[in-house]
């Protein structure tokens, strides 16, 4: 009989390194962008060997995927910061609240907006970054549930995860145009957020008894 296979997590060494790599990575995107980031310019900001950058990230768009995935686990995290269910007084409020949280990270991680807002063109991170928002839609959808009873919603579209996508193509917009997310930007994001969500959910939802 063939035993089970066991899923290691990283030594707590190795955990140091890759975290030393992404914030060199996250540094020189921040600076450079995508087109001017190389494994040699990542170890040399690191203060590694190359080897040591290839030993956990075979290419670019592979270091790249795993600082899309750190960059995620901050808006993981946003979504479960507590949330004062007295102050809500309709799902537009939790809405907005998970919004400004979200629009809190891009303003404060220039990486982020490179990689996820701006056009870069590289389809591996593209994906990873799409396949994170459908975790990240799962995530607000129990989120709203906690706070309001959501009716029926349709199985073969995320709609959380859609109107975060739509929300960020506004973002990406002002991005593109002005470097930021600007305030008046951040409003029309908001608003095409709150515009999807509508499709599916009224105007008016009981909040639960917490």
């Amino acid at each position: 009989m063939s035993r089970p296979t066991t899923v290691r997590k990283p030594r707590a060494s190795s955990q140091t390194r890759i975290a030393v790599i992404l914030t060199a990575a996250r540094e020189l995107l921040a600076e450079q962008g995508v087109a001017s980031l190389s494994i040699y310019s990542v170890a040399e900001r690191a203060g590694i060997p190359p080897s040591s950058v290839y030993h956990f990230f075979a290419s670019v768009p592979a270091l790249l995927e795993g600082l899309t995935a750190d960059i995620h686990a901050a808006f993981r995290a946003c979504l479960q910061q507590p949330v004062e269910h007295a102050q809500l007084r309709d799902w537009r409020d939790l809405s907005r609240l998970v919004e400004q949280r979200m629009l809190a990270i891009y303003a404060a991680d220039a990486a982020a907006r490179q990689l996820i807002l701006a056009q870069h063109g590289l389809a591996e991170v593209t994906q990873a970054d799409r396949q994170h928002d459908i975790e990240l839609g799962q995530l607000m959808q129990l989120l709203f549930d906690r706070h309001f009873p959501l009716p029926q919603l349709p199985a073969d579209v995320d709609v959380f995860a859609l109107a975060m996508e739509l929300g960020d193509r506004v973002y990406a917009r002002s991005v593109q145009l002005h470097g930021e997310i600007t305030p008046r930007m951040a409003e029309e994001g908001m608003r095409v957020f709150d515009a999807y969500l509508s499709l599916y959910l009224p105007p008016h939802l009981p909040k639960r008894m917490l």
